[in-house]
Formats: structure tokens, C-alpha cells, sequence
């Protein structure tokens, strides 16, 4: 396990087994969850997204309590970004880059009151997400990936995003809403 710059925020290092035949590794440790802090029986949905080369998928988090939520790429490399968006943290507004790939198969914690998004690297790549709340779509919000106040670095030219992403709030008002 490794920490990050934002508080909260945990990177799990698997510590895959290769030989001829390709690779074994743990998707999911409780133990060593618990051991960071976290409550393994939290988590009760898993989510997929398989993507192509380009697409970029958020800045999404959740109003409310927010999620926690344990992110990895199963397949292929991702761009991954995360926003601390928690109006009492010192570090709001501060983001921290990721990659998230099949070769490393580091997994992501993200704790409630972050946004979240990544470009895809790769020609696709399939993202997992271990969940520890139900969706409700009217917590959901999303910041635009290419606000200039957050001055996130995206390597490669956008290809393709959902109407949700394109329409999606700028940091200011996100600010407003949180009363920052």
C-alpha cells in the first residue's frame, strides 16, 4: 500500500505472480483492506466501463455523504485523476494523477468528496469499480475535466465524451455549491 498527496486517498500494490503461462493476482484483499482502514463488508456494488483509446469519463462525484470507491483497469492503461473536492480539506481543489493499468494492477481508493475521471491510453481499457453506496443519480455531479482553474493535464486529444461530461458544471460553481 502506498500513500498520496491527498489525504485519504490509498494506492494497493498487488504483487502480481508471472510465469509462461501470464499472471495471477488478488483483485480484492479484505484483510489488507482492514488493515488501511477500510471496512471490506462497505463495498456492496461492483461496476465495469470499457472505453476506447481518447474517451475521457468525468470529473464525477456524489452529493450528499459522497462514495468510497476502489478503482483498478483490468484491461489496458488509464489516465486516472482525482479532484479533492471536500470543502473542509486543505487540500480542495488539488487533483493527483494516476496510472492505472494491466501491468501493474494497482488499485485506487478514493475516499467520499473527490471527484474522479480518466482518459483512456490504451486502444480500450476496462475500469472496475468496487462501490460501498447504491447510485442515486440525483447526488450525482460533474465537474468539467478541462476547467482551467484545476489545471488538470489530459495527454491526449479528447475523442469522444458522454452529453452529461460536456455539459458538466465548472469548478466555480461546484465551489458555490459547497459554500468554498
Amino acid at each position: 500500500m502506498q500513500t498520496t498527496s491527498l489525504p485519504g486517498v490509498l494506492m494497493f500494490v498487488p504483487d502480481p505472480v508471472r510465469d509462461d503461462r501470464g499472471f495471477f493476482t488478488r483483485t480484492f484483499d479484505a484483510v489488507a483492506a482492514a488493515e488501511h482502514g477500510l471496512d471490506p463488508a462497505a463495498f456492496i456494488q461492483d461496476s465495469q466501463s470499457r472505453s476506447n483509446q481518447g474517451v475521457v469519463r468525468g470529473l464525477h462525484g456524489r452529493r450528499g455523504r459522497g462514495e468510497g470507491k476502489l478503482v483498478r483497469c483490468s484491461s489496458g492503461a488509464v489516465h486516472d485523476v482525482v479532484v479533492d473536492a471536500r470543502p473542509e480539506s486543505p487540500m480542495f481543489g488539488r487533483h493527483e494523477v494516476f496510472v492505472l493499468d494491466d501491468r501493474e494492477f494497482r488499485h485506487l481508493y478514493i475516499p467520499p468528496g473527490m471527484l474522479h475521471g480518466f482518459q483512456v491510453l490504451t486502444v480500450w481499457a476496462d475500469v472496475c469499480y468496487r462501490i460501498d453506496r447504491p447510485h442515486d443519480p440525483s447526488e450525482d455531479i460533474a465537474v468539467r475535466h478541462d476547467d482551467p482553474s484545476l489545471g488538470i493535464r489530459w495527454p491526449l486529444p479528447v475523442t469522444m465524451m458522454s452529453e452529461r461530461d460536456r455539459g458538466a458544471a465548472s469548478w466555480f460553481e461546484l465551489c458555490l455549491e459547497v459554500g468554498r
